[in-house]
């Protein structure tokens, strides 16, 4: 009865602190100017992204003028492409579709690679083994060769790139959660409550994956810009959006042949990737130094509550618990 009172008050008392510390990192991280910078590049690609079908005004696939047409004619202000479509609307229509293939594959990744590494750090022995054994054979396969293999085999579909492109990012998050959930494994306030019977799903879910806020956010915006730039990849190999569909990567492959007339076939889209991966890169970055200086002992969305002896259901910190 003590150990679900216990487990009761915790849960109601943790989800404020969580939030709060969540909130406190961020806010830390848009103070430096890595986070501003970082934060304002990748809202104004994904703007682009998903206001750009509601913004583009004419259709991606009408033809406007020659060829590779220079910009400022019927086709735009950032040219024709290598059929003579706007490549301003075809930018402002590419995006939507690949930023979300590349989400659904890096919340597969971060799910995936979070439960094996906290499960197999938190277990240990036969189990950390079996489970970081296959984390080094995923990695010891090329991810873009993997991909690929997979596609070739049972076609090109786009479930089917989210979970091979979501599987190859996965080892990495699994190595990282694994190397810091190693140490909150070990922590007092986690084993005192493994003491008192707690399940250890439990444990894991609402007080071991809880203290991993700051490395969870940092893989996520890394897997984040590592699956965009692959699916882009992919894209631009003819195994994503098939042409004449509007896509980033089949941009750059289609009008590539014509850069020399207009280069805004290519340049537009590339600049749209760049930045989103470079404005990702240094969010997480930030994230990273903010969670650095903010970790300390005693975290109040760290600390343990169990319900007083002497009271009937009075919730006190643990260490305020009489003898």
């Amino acid at each position: 009865m003590e150990a679900a009172s216990i487990s009761g008050a915790d849960a109601q008392l943790k989800g404020p602190a969580l939030g709060g510390r969540l909130g406190r990192i961020v806010a830390q991280a848009l103070r430096t100017w890595r986070g501003k910078v970082g934060l304002g590049l990748t809202l104004f690609v994904v703007a682009v992204a998903f206001l750009g079908p509601v913004l583009g005004g004419t259709g991606p696939l009408d033809l406007k003028g020659a060829p590779f047409e220079a910009p400022g004619h019927a086709t735009g202000a950032l040219g024709g492409d290598a059929l003579g479509r706007s490549v301003l609307a075809r930018v402002l229509h590419g995006g939507w579709h690949l930023m979300l293939i590349a989400l659904a594959a890096t919340v597969l990744a971060v799910v995936v690679g979070t439960a094996a590494g906290v499960v197999a750090a938190y277990r240990g022995g036969r189990v950390d083994s079996l489970i970081m054994r296959s984390v080094d054979v995923l990695l010891g396969v090329p991810q873009l060769v993997f991909v690929l293999m997979m596609l070739s085999v049972i076609g090109a579909k786009t479930w089917l790139v989210i979970v091979s492109v979501g599987l190859t990012q996965a080892p990495q998050v699994a190595r990282v959660l694994r190397a810091a959930a190693q140490d909150v494994s070990e922590r007092d306030y986690v084993k005192a409550v493994a003491a008192w019977g707690v399940p250890p799903r439990t444990v894991i879910r609402r007080h071991v994956v809880p203290s991993l806020l700051s490395p969870l956010m940092v893989e996520s915006a890394l897997r984040l810009s590592f699956s965009i730039i692959l699916v882009a990849g992919l894209a631009f190999l003819g195994l994503g959006v098939h042409p004449p569909g509007a896509d980033w990567g089949v941009m750059i492959n289609e009008n590539r042949v014509g850069i020399a007339a207009n280069s805004w076939g290519v340049l537009a889209p590339s600049i749209l990737l760049a930045a989103l991966a470079v404005g990702t890169n240094m969010f997480s970055d930030a994230i990273a130094r903010a969670g650095l200086s903010s970790a300390r002992t005693g975290d109040p969305s760290l600390e343990l509550f169990a319900v007083s002896a002497t009271g009937a259901g009075e919730v006190v910190p643990l260490q305020e618990v009489p003898e």
